[in-house]
């Protein structure tokens, strides 16, 4: 019998723009990453650089990176499903590219979840693996039974931010 899913992390990283000779002031890279609550198809509520966390306190952004600099995850977002407002059915995870780079001209991009209780990566996607978009459906968390359970969507969107995202979101969320 596999554990319930209780506590999770989307984490987001990637390398730096660099100048050379080509491009002497190239434009820095800003990726997001985003987790979005629903009721059924209705929006309930986000945490993301603009808004860190979400009014029940179940989704908590870390902090903004707005360059890609350091090792390892360069944002990540947290979720406590103990506090999560019972009426949520649906979080979706979502990565967009702020500045509007494609995810193939960003080195070393990803994005993955983990368990944080038993320490198991359930995913990771390599950006550039997504091609010539602006933001990716990761996947969702949602009840198919009783407990939550997390399921792998992977599809690329064109969304520089989570206000275009969202109406492209709905077929996700039954």
């Amino acid at each position: 019998m596999t554990q319930a899913i209780t506590h999770l992390s989307i984490g987001l990283g990637w390398d730096p723009a660099h100048a050379n000779g080509l491009h002497p002031r190239r434009k820095d890279i800003d990726l997001n990453v985003a987790a979005l609550s629903f009721a059924g198809e209705n929006f309930v509520d986000v945490a993301f650089h603009e808004q860190l966390t979400s009014r029940d306190g179940a989704l908590r952004h870390l902090g903004d990176s707005v360059t890609g600099e350091g090792d390892g995850d360069n944002e990540v977002i947290v979720v406590d499903l103990a506090l999560l407002d019972p009426v949520v059915t649906t979080i979706v995870f979502l990565v967009t590219s702020y500045t509007g780079q494609r995810f193939d001209q960003i080195a070393n991009g990803f994005c993955r979840v983990v368990d944080n209780v038993t320490g198991i990566e359930l995913v990771r996607i390599d950006l550039d693996s997504v091609g010539a978009h602006t933001g990716l459906v990761v996947g969702k968390l949602h009840r198919p039974y009783q407990d939550w359970a997390f399921t792998l969507i992977g599809q690329p969107i064109i969304a520089q931010h989570v206000v275009n995202a969202v109406p492209q979101l709905s077929v996700y969320l039954h």
